[in-house]
């Protein structure tokens, strides 16, 4: 027993005495957590949600719907024209555009009792289906009080009761009902003139709703639907060839242990050359394994390269040469491969988080989705899902791919500056 318990106390001691490891182990789940937690808490309230909205009426009414839209906090309304719209939200630029009709001021108020509704048009991006009961429910709050207000006032009234006697095909019983209950809401409004709108019993939604999902088509063939699986391999992908660049660190802290950098540099080669050498064979490695990834993907769960496939190579080469210079930068800061593989673990999985890779960067709050524009990765995973289920033209691949692409010269810059030849 005592045998056991001396192994015991020296394994214990030996975890705790490398303090950089024990610190790590306890500031990673911290983190973690609170980043979800922080995320998906209750008081977590949603804002700035991008939504586009066409005013197709130009009517009094849809200018106060356009208003109270965008005096909602909880949205960031752009009013625009709907090809720009459209297009805007295949993008992802705006999670769903809302088109409001010619003929919405001019019909609302009969379609409460029956008459033509107008229809309202809701395309929506289909990887964030779950704002549009977000959006269902300001525009009902939003017209139903405006429509009810206009219907119910003096002029209103009168309107629609002319419209009643003008409307030829209305049985005589319905025609008589509603122009009584006209009559009595006027009455109690003469009385009471400050009371607010009445709410009637058995009143319709002064319109109807069409939802359209603002995808991409192939050759102008039909719009293929949304895959989900594509932006779960753009992230999963981006994670695990970025943690591929730990094992390229791991690997060459302990060449330098073992002596063998010091033999290397016995040959006439320059620093820029051998680190050079591990920086192409990386990207190589990398870029190959994410063909394979997305071989998988295309081949068994549907995935398709909707965009530019010039860009997606494009892409998928940025980010394999990222992760090959990360790897090279992390060898360079490291000083054993215990202590660097640790530090790299986390730093791979605070870029995975905030790039979106986990869980899609428009959940982020609205000043989050603007600081993490600052990691590498949330370029790689927003290029990858616009070169895939977005649909989206070269143009779209080349800004992410000179991020990257500087972020690379960057980490290479400094790794070939610090590399330590012996430990």
């Amino acid at each position: 027993m005592q045998a056991l318990l001396a192994l015991v106390r020296a394994e214990i001691k030996l975890h705790f005495s490398n303090r950089r490891a024990v610190l790590l182990s306890i500031v990673a789940p911290i983190l973690i957590a609170a980043f979800f937690g922080s995320l998906f808490g209750s008081g977590n309230k949603v804002s700035g949600i991008a939504i586009g909205v066409v005013d197709q009426d130009g009517s009094a009414l849809s200018r106060r719907v356009v208003a109270a839209l965008q005096a909602e906090a909880s949205l960031k309304i752009t009013v625009t024209d709907e090809a720009d719209a459209l297009a805007q939200v295949r993008a992802g630029k705006l999670r769903a555009v809302a088109i409001l009709p010619k003929g919405l001021g001019e019909q609302s108020g009969s379609a409460m009792f029956g008459g033509p509704k107008p229809e309202i048009v809701l395309h929506y991006d289909p990887s964030q289906a779950s704002v549009l009961a977000v959006v269902r429910g300001l525009l009902a709050q939003t017209l139903m009080q405006d429509v009810s207000r206009a219907t119910f006032s003096p002029a209103g009234l009168g309107e629609m009761q002319k419209q009643v006697r003008a409307t030829a095909g209305m049985p005589e019983g319905q025609r008589a009902d509603l122009e009584r209950m006209f009559s009595a809401i006027d009455a109690v409004q003469k009385r009471e003139p400050a009371a607010s709108a009445p709410q009637a019993a058995g009143l319709s939604m002064p319109y109807t709703t069409r939802e359209v999902e603002a995808v991409q088509s192939v050759a102008n063939a039909a719009p293929v639907a949304y895959n989900s699986y594509a932006h779960a391999f753009a992230g999963m992908g981006v994670q695990f060839i970025l943690m591929s660049g730990i094992d390229l660190a791991v690997g060459l802290l302990l060449m330098r242990r073992l002596g063998l950098w010091k033999r290397l540099r016995a040959a006439p080669l320059s620093r820029a050359q051998l680190l050079g050498s591990r920086i192409v064979a990386s990207t190589v490695i990398s870029l190959l394994v994410f063909a394979v990834i997305y071989a998988v993907a295309i081949a068994a769960f549907g995935v398709r390269v909707l965009g530019s496939p010039l860009g997606f190579a494009l892409v998928l080469f940025c980010f394999a040469l990222l992760t090959a210079s990360f790897g090279l930068l992390v060898a360079a800061l490291g000083r054993t491969p215990e202590a660097t593989r640790g530090l790299a673990i986390l730093a791979t999985l605070l870029m995975v988080m905030l790039g979106g890779a986990w869980v899609p960067a428009f959940i982020f709050p609205e000043w989050l989705q603007t600081a993490s524009l600052a990691v590498p990765t949330r370029w790689a995973v927003d290029a990858l899902d616009a070169m895939t289920w977005r649909g989206q033209g070269l143009s779209e691949a080349l800004l992410p791919s000179a991020v990257m692409l500087g972020f690379s010269a960057a980490f290479a810059g400094i790794a070939v500056w610090r590399f330590r030849w012996e430990e």
